[in-house]
């Protein structure tokens, strides 16, 4: 959680949106045929869902990514919002306000109440449907509701198409959670066609300059300062009290007075810059002038939002500060924002697991100047932009699938490449890149037996293919080494092949079938 420095203080609203999330979901999850009293959120969505005539899994999928469902005893957000559904209220956003008077509930049930405010989240998304012109045939279409969750959001342009994004992916994947009142809650996978408008032209697929794999989303001028009063000597971590999309949009709003040079999302460790490294941004008060700041998804209370790549991608990107600007690698260097001198803000919280991360950080090889090596590989569908999109169009047209140009942005053209590719490999031929299409792209290409000590190319597309297959990071240094070596014999053994910790035909085979 960001502070401007004490030279800039002045009146501000609360910061930080709580908008997108994480998927942290099981695929193909089926919804509840129906409630009983004994699911008062299932019935609150149901009922609600009937009342404002709004698809109850996309309710249901809106209040996940909003706050994982968790209304947190109707305390306020960082952007003084509430409830389940994260009803605003600030001088930018004023959702709460538009829910009493469309339901007739006072504000306060509707921050304390959880069927109140889930009311309130599906009447203001029938007043952004009724204001976009949508009839009752168009709300039965999941599609059509698109540019109405983009606004629910509260963002504009790509950060309202990120905000969206993620929650037309929980639609398309599937959600199977239980709630923090013991229930739980489902949403069935099903196909998503969702209708962007003019939110489909260019996303936030600009790349950063300071480090290659990040997004580039420039942050208001009113929430840094250009240029550095103090040479750069520490990284501050900080945690959001909030989402990817919503922190993103309050650093764009010239009203918040606060930014972070990183944004690190939950769900695959996408990274966005919002503050060039050489300027100063209003994270840390007495430590702006000398520190970097890199915000990640999620609030302090709540563990489940520092996810594997979160860590993995975010050590990387401070291994990698740490090497550029000469920071040593400690504690004494890498703090958090609580510890910074001069600051009240608790944050990372006692979740965030320092020991691991910290061994992350030392160990870290991860390299993505190349464009194809990540520390993790995220799913990509139609409507997906960024890095990883190109990463995945490159690959796609060295092996003879023409994607278009590799643009970053996943249309058509991809998703024909991408289903020619699957059908020719024997894998679902379903349009989605998930584990195995990544695997089996990443390890196309010759078939050279590898064993330690090996080095080159080859040995690069090995580390990324098991990287894609395993779900944890090998860092692609092109060094077939112990590590490289340990990650082999795992796929093998859980493949059930012969674990040699040589990749030789039968694990370069099993590999290239996307295992």
């Amino acid at each position: 959680m960001p502070t401007r420095a004490a030279a800039h203080t002045k009146a501000r609203a609360s910061v930080l949106a709580a908008l997108t999330a994480t998927v942290l979901a099981a695929t193909g999850a089926p919804a509840l045929a129906g409630t009983d009293a004994g699911h008062p959120m299932n019935r609150a969505f149901e009922q609600a869902a009937r009342r404002f005539d709004v698809p109850r899994d996309l309710l249901a999928a809106v209040g996940y990514g909003e706050t994982r469902l968790d209304g947190h005893s109707g305390r306020p957000s960082q952007a003084n919002g509430f409830g389940v559904m994260h009803l605003v209220s600030n001088p930018t956003h004023r959702t709460l306000e538009q829910a009493a008077g469309l339901t007739g509930e006072s504000l306060a049930e509707l921050r304390t109440d959880t069927a109140a405010n889930i009311l309130g989240g599906a009447a203001v998304l029938r007043r952004y449907a009724d204001k976009l012109g949508l009839d009752a045939r168009d709300r039965d279409d999941l599609g059509a509701w698109y540019p109405a969750v983009a606004r629910y959001g509260g963002a504009d342009g790509p950060a309202a198409a990120l905000y969206a994004d993620a929650v037309y992916t929980f639609l398309a994947d599937g959600l199977d959670t239980v709630a923090p009142n013991g229930e739980r809650i489902s949403v069935t996978a099903r196909p998503v066609s969702p209708q962007k408008g003019p939110l489909a032209s260019p996303g936030p697929d600009t790349r950063s300059t300071d480090y290659p794999s990040a997004l580039w989303v420039p942050a208001d001028p009113n929430n840094y300062a250009t240029g550095r009063s103090a040479a750069i000597d520490k990284v501050v971590i900080h945690v959001t009290q909030g989402s990817y999309a919503g922190s993103i949009s309050w650093f764009q709003d010239p009203v918040s007075e606060v930014s972070a040079h990183y944004v690190i999302r939950s769900s695959d460790g996408q990274i966005t810059q919002m503050v060039r490294d050489k300027d100063t941004a209003y994270h840390a008060k007495s430590a702006n002038a000398s520190a970097l700041g890199i915000e990640h998804e999620g609030f302090i209370d709540d563990p489940s939002w520092f996810t594997d790549s979160m860590y993995r991608s975010s050590a990387a990107l401070t291994a990698y500060l740490c090497d550029r600007y000469g920071i040593p690698k400690d504690r004494a260097h890498i703090i958090g924002h609580s510890e910074a001198p001069g600051n009240d803000h608790t944050d990372p919280g006692p979740y965030w697991n320092w020991t691991r991360y910290m061994e992350l950080v030392a160990g870290s090889t991860a390299t993505t100047a190349d464009g194809l090596s990540f520390t993790s590989y995220g799913t990509q569908r139609n409507g997906s932009t960024g890095e990883q999109v190109r990463a995945l169009q490159t690959l796609l047209n060295a092996q003879g699938y023409p994607a278009g140009e590799a643009d970053g942005s996943f249309g058509a053209a991809t998703q024909s490449a991408v289903t020619a590719f699957q059908s020719a490999r024997g894998l679902d031929a379903d349009g989605v890149v998930g584990a195995r299409t990544w695997t089996a792209l990443l390890s196309a290409g010759a078939t050279p037996t590898l064993a330690e000590g090996a080095s080159g190319e080859a040995v690069k597309r090995l580390q990324r293919a098991l990287t894609a297959a395993l779900g944890s990071t090998v860092g692609a240094d092109g060094t077939f080494g112990p590590g490289t070596a340990t990650a082999v014999r795992s796929y093998q053994t859980s493949r059930g092949l012969s674990a040699d910790g040589i990749a030789g035909p039968e694990t370069w085979t099993a590999l290239q079938a996307g295992r």
